[in-house]
Parts: C-alpha cells; structure tokens; sequence
C-alpha cells in the first residue's frame, strides 16, 4: 500500500530557494515590502527594493512563503502573474508593533520552524523535504544519500510529477546549512564566519556534524529544549490538535510526541518534555488540562484549540492581538480579500493534480 502522507501533508515545491538557507532579516523585510505592494517580488527593481541579488530575491519570496507569512494569488482575473498577500500571522509576528519582527527571541524560530514543517487543511507545508526530514524519516543519523533515498521514496508514493534527484539533493544540502553549523573542517574556510552568522535556525540545535572529513554525516538533537518557550510548545500542541477537530476534545500526548506531523517530531521533544511545558500553560489557562486514564495521559481543551492555541501564543509576547489598533484576522482578510481566495483554492486543490502553486520569477 502506498504512503501518501507526504502529499496529504506538502506541496510539490523543490529547490526553490536557490540554495540559500533562509538569513538574518530577509522575513522582515520581505514583509513590509509585500504588505504594501503584494507584486514587490515581481518588480523590476526588485533587487533594488530588497537589497539584495535577484536570486537571493527569489529565494526571499519562497521562505516567506513556506514559512506561511505569505500566500500567492493572482490579483486579479486574468492575471498572468501571483502576487504575495501577507497573512495575519505575518503582520502578528514581523510589523514594527507585532511580536517579534526581527526574531530576537529563540521563541519565535522555534515558532517559524513549527510554521515551516508543519501542516492543516489550506495552510499545507511547501517543504516537503523538510517535511520527510522531520517527520517521516525513519533515522536520526544520515548522509545526503541516505536522506535523498527517503524523500525520493515518498516523492514516488505521494505526486504524479518527479523532481530531478539533484533538486532532492539541493533541499538537504540546503536543510543541513539551515540547521547545523559548519562542520570542523570547514571552519576556518574563508567564509565560514559569515557562513555561521547568516541563518538564524542554527540557534536551536536542531542538527548537529558528526561526520568525519571523508564522510559528511549529520544528525538530529534530542532531549530538553531549554530555549524552546512552554507557550510556543503548547501552542503547537493545540495547533496540531486543531488538524483534527475545531470543537473540545482531548488528544494524547503519544499523539502529540510520535505522531508523523506532531511537534514532538517538529521540535525533537519526548512525551516528558511536552508533558512539563503542558502543565506549566494548563495552571493558567482553566480550558486546559492534562488528565491521564488506563496509563495514557490526554490534553483535553474545553473550547477551539485553534482559538486556545493562539491565546497561549499570544500571552508569550504580552498578547500582541490586544494593543490598540492591531488588526483582527476578519480586518485583515478584508484588506487583502485575495488571502481568502488562495486558502479556498488550496483547500479545494487535489494532492495528486500537482498544481502549480508557487510559479517561477521571470
């Protein structure tokens, strides 16, 4: 039987980012280009507006929107080209007044990797590979051969479509420098120091060298996360409950740890980990509570764990939502209507048509 969970999960979308990991700045500025002009990708001064070259422009455009701060439609009927609609989440996190817009807090790269590997109806992840990575790899120890075999193989069972092998392999050579520092040899390379500095999601640790010079080998991180907020991790608790009912309910911890597409998977946590940060949120939050029956223990909600998550989430940044004159999602989606358009179209888009959802810049 064949496994289709990675297209159920992801889009069809490989090697778009230029082999360029995602850097300090870039989703910030993408931002507040595209909240005021939605066709600043396309523009021919674009490297210009961004300040940087055209592929890294390109690239820019893709992680803003894998990382869900953006979505594509076309403007208007008849339009040859999509434009790039900021998302509520984006003008949450990255305006001058939301919550974090130069990402100086740990939190919010745990909260943006979350957004990047995660997935629910209409807001599908447009990284696949890093999907597979993450959580549908059965190792935590591989090369770019052993990783590229995997990705093929789900490539296979989910999209009619193919990539070329070398695309596969640019993902994961991408996924490594976004994750893990320079491995020994490279270090002191000319370039390495800026090579360090320039991604922001090495900070987590997710990834780490273990090869030797003639065998690059990386491999997951496990255990405590000290620099992962408990808000942010029961917000992706309640997130990921959300993919599956809009109503109270309960969902197990096992669930929210092994689970192909759960944050303990995500986040590379264990039951315990997310057991302790999910009683530190549920004391001050009455609609949560971690109850336990034959041996099992359950996160039950008592109202929209959609609704709940962004309440947890909103109280680790002194409840951006609440300041006055900050948009709510409605007032949002009325400011750029196409918003809605393009969420309507994903969730009516079958997973074996292979739509093109993200085009190429010209």
């Amino acid at each position: 039987m064949s496994d289709s969970r990675l297209g159920e999960a992801a889009h069809f979308a490989f090697a778009r980012h230029e082999t360029f990991a995602p850097r300090f700045g870039w989703l910030h500025k993408a931002y507040m280009q595209v909240k005021d002009d939605p066709s600043a990708f396309l523009a021919e001064d674009a490297p210009v507006l961004f300040g940087v070259g055209k592929n890294m422009v390109n690239a820019m455009r893709y992680w803003s929107r894998a990382f869900k701060l953006t979505r594509e439609h076309y403007p208007t009927d008849g339009a040859r080209s999509k434009h790039s609609f900021p998302t509520w989440e984006a003008r949450w996190l990255l305006d001058e007044d939301g919550a974090d817009p130069y990402l100086e807090e740990n939190g919010s790269l745990w909260l943006l990797h979350w957004w990047l590997v995660s997935s629910r109806p209409a807001a599908k992840s447009h990284a696949p590979t890093w999907y597979t990575a993450f959580h549908l790899a059965p190792f935590s120890r591989f090369t770019v051969a052993d990783m590229t075999q995997v990705v093929t193989r789900h490539v296979n069972f989910s999209y009619k479509e193919r990539p070329v092998e070398a695309s596969i392999v640019r993902d994961i050579d991408c996924l490594t420098k976004m994750y893990a520092r320079s491995s020994p040899e490279k270090a002191g390379s000319p370039g390495s120091y800026e090579d360090m500095l320039a991604c922001p999601f090495r900070d987590l640790d997710l990834l780490t060298f273990v090869g030797t010079r003639g065998k690059a080998e990386w491999q997951f991180t496990s255990g405590q996360r000290t620099t992962l907020p408990a808000r942010v991790l029961a917000y992706a608790c309640l997130d990921y409950a959300a993919k599956f009912t809009r109503q109270a309910n309960s969902i197990s911890v096992a669930r929210l740890a092994n689970e192909p597409g759960s944050p303990g998977r995500a986040f590379r946590v264990r039951e315990n980990e997310i057991v302790m940060a999910l009683q530190k949120v549920a004391a001050d939050h009455p609609q949560l509570d971690l109850t336990e029956a034959v041996g099992q223990r359950s996160l039950a909600f008592t109202t929209d764990p959609f609704v709940l998550a962004w309440d947890v989430l909103d109280e680790q940044y002194d409840f951006v939502s609440r300041r006055p004159g900050f948009p709510t999602r409605e007032e949002w989606a009325a400011k750029f209507p196409r918003l809605s358009e393009a969420a309507q179209k994903e969730l009516t888009t079958s997973t074996d048509t292979n739509e093109t959802l993200f085009e190429e810049i010209a």
